[in-house]
């Protein structure tokens, strides 16, 4: 499965593109949708304020997170 890994290059640190395997900058509204249609199982969408995220599924690993901590 490829790992989403958000760029934190919108205001206030928000994704606007995120990293997909050997895409450096994919858009936040193209990876929703491309979660919506089920092509990331192990992601979900997040609805916070209105807009969209990709969010990883729950685990208990924070290197699978797409928000890393490194």
């Amino acid at each position: 499965m490829t790992k989403i890994i958000g760029n934190n290059d919108g205001p206030g640190g928000r994704n606007d593109t995120y990293k997909i395997g050997n895409k450096p900058a994919v858009k936040r509204a193209v990876v929703v949708k491309e979660i919506e249609q089920g092509k990331h199982p192990g992601a979900h969408v997040f609805k916070i304020n209105g807009r969209k995220y990709a969010r990883d599924n729950p685990d208990h690993s924070k290197s699978d997170n797409v928000n890393r901590n490194n």
